[in-house]
């Protein structure tokens, strides 16, 4: 087992350190499993709902507006074509399913090679806790300050903490999620990973066989 340091919220030392499961936090990075796990999850997210009409659906008929030679105008032979204004879409994008499946053992193997990735890359932060005393912005910056983190921020805790969700809403660069949805595109999207004691253990707990 490995070890990392603890920080709290001034971006100081607790003086202890967490143990991390190997199994969990000493994987190799496996790139073609990451983008296969986060193109599933992208695609799975997608309603697949647009749909326009093609010129066999649009309101009207296909009388011929004019005849074909001699009025110096270019020949048509229906006004529900697509060059004309309310025509039909070539190509009309329709309802379709987008989803695509990835098995468990799959999505798990990629979860741990992402997050042993942040470790290694130093770019996972343990916090003893996140309990902030009011959902105010100006406490979530002051925890970014005092961590020097200035780019994209994804905090992680067990279980919902409604201070921090609120106080975070602001800042277009810092998400909030819980251990037990966290999954591979939140870690790889993210600059910083910054989670709890607690998050640590959550998962740790999951995703040991």
């Amino acid at each position: 087992m490995s070890s990392v340091k603890i920080y709290n919220m001034l971006g100081e030392e607790s003086g202890s350190t967490l143990s991390l499961n190997k199994e969990v936090f000493g994987a190799e990075y496996n790139e073609a499993l990451i983008h296969q796990v986060v193109v599933a999850y992208l695609a799975n997210n997608r309603q697949g709902t647009k749909s326009t009409l093609t010129r066999s659906e649009v309101r009207g008929h296909a009388k011929k507006p004019w005849r074909q030679k001699g009025t110096g105008r270019a020949r048509q032979g229906s006004t529900k074509g697509p060059q004309w204004r309310g025509g039909g879409i070539v190509f009309a994008p329709k309802p379709r399913d987008f989803s695509k499946k990835v098995n468990k053992e799959a999505k798990r193997l990629a979860f741990i090679s992402a997050i042993s990735t942040k470790l290694k890359d130093k770019e996972l932060i343990v916090l003893d806790n996140l309990d902030l005393k009011d959902a105010k912005t100006k406490s979530v910056v002051s925890i970014l300050n005092n961590l020097k983190l200035d780019k994209t921020v994804i905090f992680v805790t067990k279980g919902n903490n409604d201070n921090l969700i609120k106080a975070s809403g602001n800042l277009k660069n810092v998400d909030v999620t819980t251990s037990d949805i966290l999954n591979t595109y939140d870690i790889v999207c993210c600059d910083k990973l910054v989670l709890t004691v607690d998050a640590i253990n959550e998962i740790q707990e999951a995703y040991v066989k």
